[in-house]
Formats: C-alpha cells, structure tokens, sequence
C-alpha cells in the first residue's frame, strides 16, 4: 500500500437528514479514500457566513490514506456529488461538505486544495470537534495546538454536542 497520510477532514451538513450524511461521508471516505482513525461527536451551530438558513451538523474524523492532497480532495469532491450536494451558492445549505482540514504537516496552497485548510482557526464548528480528537496537535503555520488556537478564536457560534 505504501506511506499512509494522517488526514484529519471535517464534515458538515444541514440539509436533508443531516445526520445520516455524516455518517454516510465517513462511510464512502472509508470505503474510497482511506483507513478510518479517530471520529468526533456531531456537533450543532448555527450557520456560519450566510445566517439565514437551517443549523448545520458537524463532525471531524481521521483517515490514513496514500493519495495525495488533490486525489482526497478530487474523492471528497465525487463523495458530495453522490450525496447530492449542489453548489448553488457560497456557504449555502448543503446536504454535505467534505473538507480536508490536515493533511500530515503539510502546507500546501494549490488552486484545488489548501492545507492546513485556510478558516480553522476562524470556526469553532470546526475546532470544537478537532479538539475532541486532536486538541495537542500543532498546527503547522501557527505553531499553537489545536487547543491553543480553540481558546483564542473570536467565532461568537457556539458548537454543542448532540451525539
């Protein structure tokens, strides 16, 4: 199988069974993408960026896979089109969003995927659940833990566990 890459993804849904996505996103990525690790709660917060629409549910999960950051995130992009996503509108409802949030401790900005993904230390919808599996992994840009970056994110969207 060759190198394995730790792979730490997020996932978010608030259309639809929202809840059955998720796990159904686990599901194909292990099955498609790579061998599962750790898996977060689901977490509820209200939408972030475009406010006028349902909750979303969120959940963190790693994977160790031997594709690279662009094969994952051409996989993530198919697994959403099976699940119906359809991108009408930024940060609009979706039925779910896949997201590479990690990849190793690698700092990639390509045009079809950035890694450490970009708005970790902006959202707690995703740092609420990282923290939950991660909270001492180090962030390779910011050199502060999971942890650290949670307790100094200005996000005011609370992320509450619900399962």
């Amino acid at each position: 199988m060759g190198l394995l890459h730790q792979v730490y993804v997020g996932t978010g849904s608030n259309q639809g069974n929202s809840i059955a996505f998720l796990s159904k996103a686990i599901i194909l990525t292990s099955n498609n993408v790579g061998y599962l690790g750790k898996i977060s709660s689901v977490y509820k917060t209200k939408a972030w960026g475009k406010e006028n629409q349902p909750d979303f549910y969120n959940q963190v999960f790693e994977i160790y896979t031997p594709f690279s950051p662009q094969i994952v995130m051409k996989k993530f992009l198919e697994i959403e089109k099976s699940l119906g996503r359809k991108r009408y509108e930024k940060w609009g409802p979706r039925t779910i969003d896949i997201d590479i949030l990690f990849y190793d401790n690698l700092c990639l900005n390509h045009p079809e995927v950035q890694v450490p993904h970009p708005e970790i230390p902006n959202r707690n919808f995703v740092l609420f659940p990282l923290a939950e599996i991660a909270g001492s992994k180090k962030h390779p840009k910011l050199n502060l833990t999971i942890h650290q970056i949670l307790q100094q994110c200005k996000d005011p969207l609370t992320a509450t566990i619900i399962q």
